[in-house]
């Protein structure tokens, strides 16, 4: 399944990106084009750690469930809510990207764990 995510997360990411770089110019300033790439980024690089979590309990058969919801949530919170900050400007979302942020942290460290295991 977690190979479907990455691959899903991933095309998104792109798309964002393209999105950012092409359709937003016009749109927004250079301060919000900057959250807006560092959004797009942080989902692809993020995506990448999905794939090779999904490939390495495919080949293993360890589980990733841990590690690999946490980074979902985190790229969800995190880049999903720069999006949206962008998009609609709707300020409340503010404090969700730092929860999204402290989730991606923990889901590195959570990898630590199932190095350990």
């Amino acid at each position: 399944m977690w190979i479907q995510v990455a691959a899903v997360s991933g095309m998104l990411a792109v798309v964002a990106g393209a999105f950012g770089a092409h359709g937003l110019k016009a749109r927004v300033g250079p301060e919000q084009l900057d959250a807006w790439a560092t959004a797009a980024h942080y989902q692809l690089m993020h995506s990448a750690v999905l794939l090779a979590l999904g490939l390495f309990a495919a080949y293993s058969g360890r589980s990733v469930r841990l590690p690999a919801s946490i980074f979902t949530a985190g790229m969800l919170l995190f880049s999903g809510s720069i999006y949206l900050l962008v998009l609609t400007k709707m300020r409340w979302l503010g404090p969700v990207t730092p929860i999204g942020g402290m989730l991606l942290i923990i889901g590195w460290l959570s990898l630590f764990k199932l190095g350990t295991d």
